[in-house]
């Protein structure tokens, strides 16, 4: 762990033990992530899981019946200098979009996890000038990282 990693805290929990991918990478990107947005202190929570388990979530906190590929929620107190961000990854999801473009779930799941970062770190995408925006930094970020393109991979967009 480099000095600039001591002051933030990565945590991954998979529901899936089958699922084959390096948590270090994806420790590695969110690191990367916050060097790049100067985020000084940190502790990020991602917890990987399946359909039933984000439709919840997606119910639960943003009154929607659906599932999706990642929320993000920026928890962090009002003035702090120590961020708390939770994002919830869709490993369901990722691996019928990782199919359909052709790449790994390792990196359709990095795909999400720099998503839900960039959210929570003022980045939209809701509309369209704002989206093409976050889909350029989010394969510039996981070219960087050793995923390469991966929103773009195809211009295949995301049926649900």
């Amino acid at each position: 762990m480099t000095n600039d990693q001591n002051n933030l805290a990565v945590q991954i929990h998979c529901r899936d033990d089958e699922l084959a991918v390096d948590f270090d990478k994806f420790r590695e990107l969110t690191y990367r992530i916050c060097r790049q947005f100067a985020v000084g202190r940190a502790t990020i929570s991602i917890a990987i899981v399946d359909d039933d388990a984000i439709r919840k979530v997606n119910s639960e906190f943003l009154n929607r019946d659906t599932r999706t590929d990642v929320i993000s929620f920026d928890l962090s107190d009002e003035g702090s200098e120590h961020r708390v961000f939770e994002l919830v990854v869709n490993a369901d999801k990722a691996a019928r979009e990782s199919a359909k473009r052709k790449h790994s779930i390792e990196a359709e799941l990095a795909l999400y996890i720099t998503h839900g970062m960039l959210h929570n770190l003022g980045l939209g995408d809701e509309d369209n000038a704002r989206a093409d925006e976050m889909h350029t930094a989010e394969d510039k970020i996981l070219q960087q990282a050793g995923f390469g393109t991966v929103y773009n991979s195809l211009g295949v967009k995301s049926d649900d």
